[in-house]
């Protein structure tokens, strides 16, 4: 029998660790459970957060902020009481794969030991935000939980891909050897206000371009797919997976799926952007076709994506139109 998602009314009283509270997803998850009446402990180092997003939790009475290396040693909490761990911190975009590899592999791994090792001690719920890099240039469409994957272990993503696919393993290994209550998300391609200008990923790449009026850079012939989901949709899906009780992945993002061109011309619709497009060869195992299913969600509980991706891009539009003034 399926197990129904019962959403708390409040947290208030509860604690939540947030690792990567400056980033883009993590700053609205902080915000979020602020909202719910949590107090809430942020973590970040700023190899690619913003301190504006730290500012502006800071004006939360009950948000608190450590500044560090997760993957060298985490602050003593020792005499904190903590109830939930989001492992968020992981950069994620393209450009910091080529930048930043080891980094990223070391938080994902030697990070993500140093949160699961609190989780145990606190018996705290602990959930690790995977991604659907794991799925590589995936063979099925949409992607399922349960399909494993096709993953290039040495290409220039598999820093990034390869190091969730160990944070899972991890993840799972501490449930089952030592019994902590964890769960796994894999989140597909977000948007949204906070984003990094420089980000390089589709949709602030595109969204400053057009606003620049130069030319659209496409990759391929643009017939490749996305989905996209916006932030505070992924939130609540990241908050039902949370309070769900099942252990293993879920898939978290909006299905609704756009080729690359048809993502370039809403935006320049948008924008009143004359800009031309111009199209560059396609990067090494760059995944044709994206699309999460999210049945097994849905399955648990009442989450639906609810912002459309025309109000979406307004929304995100808009933020970078106001960091260009």
């Amino acid at each position: 029998m399926v197990q129904r998602v019962e959403l708390p009314e409040s947290l208030d009283g509860n604690t939540i660790l947030v690792a990567g509270a400056a980033g883009f997803v993590p700053s609205y998850v902080s915000e979020f459970y602020l909202k719910l009446g949590a107090r809430v402990i942020g973590l970040d180092n700023f190899i690619t957060g913003s301190r504006s997003n730290i500012e502006l939790l800071s004006k939360y009475d009950k948000f608190e902020f450590h500044e560090c290396n997760i993957y060298e040693s985490l602050p003593d909490f020792s005499k904190t009481k903590i109830d939930y761990i989001f492992s968020l911190a992981s950069p994620a975009s393209p450009i910091d794969f080529k930048e930043i590899p080891l980094e990223i592999m070391r938080v994902n791994s030697e990070g993500t030991r140093f949160l699961l090792e609190l989780a145990k001690e606190k018996k705290a719920r602990f959930l690790e935000a995977s991604t659907s890099e794991v799925y590589g240039d995936p063979e099925i469409h949409p992607q399922r939980e349960e399909y494993v994957g096709c993953v290039n272990p040495i290409g220039p993503r598999s820093c990034y891909d390869e190091s969730k696919r160990f944070a899972e393993a991890l993840t799972m290994s501490y449930h089952r050897r030592y019994g902590v209550d964890t769960r796994i998300i894999r989140i597909f391609n977000t948007y949204g206000p906070r984003m990094r200008p420089d980000d390089g990923r589709v949709i602030p790449n595109f969204i400053n371009q057009a606003m620049a009026g130069d030319d659209i850079t496409v990759y391929g012939d643009g017939s490749q797919t996305r989905s996209f989901c916006f932030v505070t949709d992924l939130v609540n899906a990241i908050h039902n997976v949370m309070f769900s009780k099942d252990h293993t992945p879920f898939n978290c993002g909006n299905p609704d799926e756009y080729t690359i061109l048809d993502t370039a011309e809403t935006i320049k619709k948008f924008l009143t952007s004359e800009s031309k497009l111009a199209f560059k060869g396609l990067p090494e195992d760059d995944p044709k076709r994206r699309r999460p299913n999210i049945d097994k969600l849905q399955s648990v509980s009442d989450y639906e994506p609810l912002v459309s991706f025309e109000d979406g891009i307004k929304q995100t539009a808009e933020y970078f139109q106001s960091l260009s003034k």
